[in-house]
């Protein structure tokens, strides 16, 4: 059963323990959503507003994107008043796939 977690400042977050190798791959093997873990890996370890994204889609399908990367633990999203911010979970990623995040971003 998949396990979030939320705070007060409306994070939601998968538990890494419940995260799943081929929900990992199904959500980087789409070109869309690999952009966008690129783009938030090349921010560094902070947040990125969702607006900051290039990505050549509608905003809905952007959000359709979002929710499949977040729902895999690839990302963490955080509701800051009417701005949603992204975050890549490198270091949880790391620690469950070890080289997985890596080998994909440097595959391309």
């Amino acid at each position: 059963m998949e396990k979030l977690s939320a705070n007060a400042e409306a994070e939601v977050t998968v538990d890494m323990e419940d995260a799943d190798v081929v929900a990992v791959l199904h959500a980087l093997a789409d070109p869309v959503r690999l952009d966008i873990v690129r783009q938030l890996a090349d921010c560094g370890p902070g947040a990125m507003k969702c607006g900051q994204l290039i990505i050549p889609v509608t905003k809905s399908t952007t959000t359709h994107h979002i929710k499949i990367l977040a729902k895999a633990g690839i990302i963490t999203e955080r509701a800051e008043g009417t701005s949603k911010h992204l975050s890549l979970r490198k270091c949880d990623l790391d620690a469950k796939f070890p080289g997985l995040l890596d080998s994909v971003l440097n595959a391309g």
